[in-house]
């Protein structure tokens, strides 16, 4: 039975092969032409990329509808109200269109998540439905995202060179040279100053960036900088290096560096609570590596000697860390195994079964305000959302975001 089914499948394949020679496909007699846009609405006042999948080497592209084409990028006017536009891509043998939807910018004061996506830039939603706001393309992927106290939102390029800051009141999109490869960011309240983990700043060196006003200072701080958290009291900023296994502690008025500590293979994510002097820093590696498996570890930050007092179990790939004060939660999200450890912060041991997630969690998120934590899921392109009080899942959670999240931030 099982070999006439195929043969049957070998004569209908040569049937389709032989009426494939005796005729040209249509895409070689007429053309295709096909445009990569997504459905959901950007910002006005954005440069939009149009990505076109051409038969043909020379194409041009057009606009019906508000707007202009700058090259390869739709520019969208201002605008109050939302609008469509539709963009015609033509050769000399094919014709392909796409509509976009065009909103108007959140109001200043409205709160919003907003999501790295390295496909699409920043997408904002409403914190209320996790419905979409609008995109803000970045040209280039954002390797993090965060809210200043002002409401601007900062998003290293982790494919280039720039810093993109989305300024709300008025709206507009600046771009910042001189942030190199940049990973995570953070803002430190106290000194109007952001900071950016730089992958590479030349020579095979990370790096941490201080971005104050326009003003960039730069240091050197191990191999392929990654994680960071911020002692606000101290005003010291702890960089992860994941090719080094250490993390440099960074004084973050003087950009010195204060101490260095010895920390655990492919030091990734990092969180710290900072009454207790304890810096968790977890090990991106899986029981295949040398090192038989990731685990999440404290350093006593406190001490000059910067022992490691606890470490987790093992787990399969863990990736991000977040601290809960109030409930002195760790949580760590598991990037091989799709879950979010529960874990007490004095001793790292489980407090609770895992929670299962959607796939490739990246880096974790705590918003002490709604008391949620927000964990975007890369190969997913999703976020979920669990209450931290009682460690399930938010209503309408997961929600559908960008292509390839990997980091949440939460603001108005």
């Amino acid at each position: 039975m099982r070999g006439s089914w195929l043969r049957a499948l070998a004569g209908a394949t040569a049937l389709a092969l032989a009426g494939a020679a005796a005729r040209p496909p249509a895409s070689h007699r007429f053309g295709t032409i096909a445009l990569d846009v997504t459905r959901m609405p950007y910002i006005a006042g954005s440069s939009i990329p149009i990505g076109v999948r051409s038969s043909s080497d020379s194409y041009e592209l057009s606009v019906i509808g508000p707007g202009s084409i700058a090259a390869h990028d739709y520019l969208a006017p201002a605008a109050a109200m939302p609008f469509e536009a539709t963009i015609l891509a033509t050769s000399a043998s094919a014709v392909g269109m796409a509509a976009l939807r065009i909103v108007p910018p959140p109001e200043a004061a409205a709160p919003l998540i907003a999501v790295a996506t390295y496909d699409d830039g920043i997408v904002l939603h409403d914190p209320r439905t996790f419905a979409v706001v609008g995109i803000v393309p970045t040209h280039g992927a954002p390797g993090g995202v965060a809210f200043e106290r002002d409401g601007t939102i900062d998003a290293p390029i982790t494919t280039g060179d720039s810093l993109v800051s989305i300024v709300r009141a008025p709206w507009r999109i600046r771009r910042l040279a001189g942030v190199a490869f940049g990973n995570e960011v953070l803002e430190d309240p106290a000194l109007h100053a952001v900071f950016v983990s730089d992958r590479d700043a030349g020579g095979g060196y990370g790096a941490l960036t201080r971005i104050a006003g326009r003003k960039i200072r730069t240091t050197r701080t191990g191999i392929t900088a990654e994680g960071l958290a911020l002692d606000p009291q101290r005003q010291i900023v702890y960089v992860g290096n994941v090719n080094d296994a250490t993390v440099a502690a960074v004084d973050a008025r003087t950009m010195r560096i204060l101490r260095r500590y010895r920390s655990v293979p492919r030091t990734f994510g990092l969180a710290l609570d900072t009454a207790a002097q304890r810096l968790f820093v977890a090990s991106n590696t899986s029981p295949s590596m040398r090192d038989g498996g990731g685990y999440v570890a404290a350093i006593d930050v406190g001490s000059p000697q910067g022992r490691i007092v606890a470490r987790s179990a093992r787990m399969t790939l863990p990736l991000g860390v977040a601290f809960d004060p109030r409930t002195h939660s760790v949580f760590v999200t598991d990037e091989g195994a799709n879950l979010v450890y529960v874990l007490d912060a004095r001793t790292l041991r489980a407090t609770h079964a895992p929670l299962r997630t959607c796939s490739t969690p990246w880096l974790p998120h705590f918003d002490a305000r709604s008391n949620r934590l927000y964990v975007p899921c890369a190969r997913a392109n999703e976020v979920d959302v669990f209450n931290v009080a009682t460690l399930t899942r938010v209503r309408g959670a997961p929600f559908r975001t960008g292509g390839f999240p990997l980091d949440v931030a939460i603001g108005n």
